[in-house]
């Protein structure tokens, strides 16, 4: 095949990573490109960068469009209610031959009602919200791009480049696509998922005292005796009723939960010191090096020592 035209859309405030980095590596491979925005003049990302776009969806044809491909940002929830702008992808999408989405772009692609019963992704700290605010969107926050049938969902920013490739490779083959990686200084395929860069794994302690004295003995200790009848000690709880109200308000299991505080853990000390793995083990209760490396390859999807190797601090 040969390349063809993406259509990158904008809004004000939309994240000027999200259009730069996939913009780069399709015209490394010698795409055609255009930029769409919601108004005419120059449009300011979220920092304040302005971009002046070829056209706007006053004057844009939806029919002329190959790749459509949104961009996320701070301002995609004001972009929301544009009507002018949702009708457009709307418009757009249906003669595309496939649609894709960076980070919170994915809010404006469930907007128009495109990804309805679709398995999508979007950035780990907005995954929660997509999946509130559009209930009939599957929400799959670990991957770092997804494709459903002609649709495609990224994780945040960078990950807008990882499956641009991916679309390059689709296109134009493996060869074109290493060419492309090379030339950027990228991974053809980054290794890992979401969980790799979310740290913590979970985003507000319970409300309930009871629970919360629970949630905090395991982050005061994550190496210490957490089994499910130690934990049921702490609350004063039987260990079925902990497991029961646990599971309910927490929203994993105690044993899951412990397991990926203690993980967790492990990333910090990861990054941050010089610790032999197998010490690491030993402090937070994995006891051997191996059952580390296995929990954490399928937690992280990463072994710990790549895991050091990319988030390792300056310090450490």
């Amino acid at each position: 095949m040969e390349p063809g035209k993406v259509t990158f859309v904008i809004f004000d405030r939309y994240e000027s990573l999200d259009l730069a980095g996939p913009y780069e590596v399709f015209g490394e491979a010698g795409y055609e490109l255009e930029v769409v925005a919601s108004k005419t003049g120059p449009v300011r990302s979220s920092k304040g960068l302005p971009v002046h776009p070829d056209r706007s969806v006053r004057t844009a044809d939806p029919r002329d469009i190959d790749t459509l491909l949104v961009t996320g940002g701070d301002g995609v929830f004001a972009a929301r209610s544009n009507r002018r702008l949702v009708d457009w992808i709307v418009a757009a999408a249906a003669s595309a031959t496939r649609v894709a989405s960076v980070c919170s772009g994915a809010f404006l692609l469930a907007e128009a009602g495109l990804l309805d019963g679709r398995r999508v992704t979007t950035h780990w700290r907005k995954a929660d919200r997509l999946a509130a605010d559009y209930p009939d969107v599957v929400v799959d926050v670990e991957p770092i791009f997804i494709q459903d049938g002609r649709y495609w969902t990224s994780a945040g920013i960078t990950a807008g480049m990882d499956m641009a490739l991916a679309l390059v490779e689709s296109d134009l083959g493996p060869r074109s696509a290493l060419d492309v990686a090379r030339e950027l200084n990228l991974f053809l395929r980054r290794p890992g998922n979401q969980s790799q860069f979310s740290v913590p794994l979970w985003s507000t302690p319970p409300e309930n005292d009871v629970l919360r004295r629970v949630v905090d003995a395991i982050h005061t200790d994550p190496g210490g005796r957490h089994g499910i009848s130690d934990l049921a000690e702490v609350a004063g709880l039987s260990p079925r009723h902990l497991q029961r109200r646990f599971t309910s308000e927490v929203g994993l299991p105690p044993a899951a939960y412990v397991e990926r505080v203690r993980i967790e853990a492990a990333q910090r000390d990861l990054s941050e010191r010089d610790d032999p793995v197998e010490a690491i083990a030993r402090r937070y209760g994995f006891g051997t090096a191996e059952t580390l490396r296995r929990t954490f390859h399928r937690i992280v999807g990463i072994a710990p020592s790549d895991y050091r190797a990319r988030f390792r601090t300056a310090s450490a």
